[in-house]
């Protein structure tokens, strides 16, 4: 799909599940600890949210490629493909961790295969897609986005504990609660791609269900 219209080049999906596994999710805080490990030494055990602190702690980020990108992108108008692959790559693991995490899936996460977690990040042609310009002031761009994630940080960790408790009940996932739950790790996930991943210059919409 292309950039047009009212569609975002960058979209989740987590596939609803009808019944959660009771026991998975009474452990969860413990199996997720080898593959949170793991996504730590990929991630350089950096926190992305970092990045509205200063420019600097952006290009230095050692997970995501994006040092080199800003120069590229700035002197050269390009954006490798390989580079957009492992971005990719390492953004679809760190959603399908988070969403086992947050109890929206049952699945162990997979270090390459999709599951149910379904993330569309559309290639950015450089040349007509991305401003050259643009990677300078992304970050300060960003500011008012990471201002509202921190508040919904707050909030999701509250639905998490609700979600938790409803399934140890109910063995099902509150259709409410996994839909803002969702919504909060695609809103991240927008405002990532477009401050730190740098696949698009169209700023992320203030919406949690779109």
């Amino acid at each position: 799909m292309s950039e047009s219209g009212n569609v975002y080049p960058v979209d989740l999906k987590v596939d609803y599940p009808e019944k959660s596994d009771r026991l998975s999710v009474f452990f969860r805080i413990i199996l997720v600890i080898p593959i949170l490990i793991v996504l730590s030494l990929l991630l350089g055990e950096r926190e992305t949210q970092e990045m509205a602190q200063r420019q600097e702690e952006i290009t230095r980020s050692i997970g995501f490629v994006v040092g080199a990108l800003v120069l590229l992108i700035l002197f050269r108008g390009k954006y490798p493909r390989w580079w957009f692959d492992w971005n990719k790559q390492l953004m679809a693991f760190s959603l399908r961790v988070f969403s086992y995490l947050f109890l929206l899936r049952d699945e162990y996460p997979s270090t390459d295969e999709e599951q149910s977690v379904h993330l569309r990040m559309e290639y950015p042609d450089a040349q007509k897609d991305l401003s050259r310009w643009m990677p300078l002031v992304k970050w300060f761009l960003a500011i008012p986005h990471v201002v509202v994630l921190a508040v919904l940080n707050v909030f999701t960790i509250i639905a998490v504990f609700l979600a938790w408790l409803m399934i140890l009940f109910t063995g099902r996932y509150p259709r409410g609660l996994f839909n803002f739950v969702e919504g909060v790790l695609r809103w991240h996930l927008r405002v990532l791609s477009f401050a730190l991943i740098m696949v698009t210059d169209k700023y992320p919409p203030f919406n949690l269900y779109g």
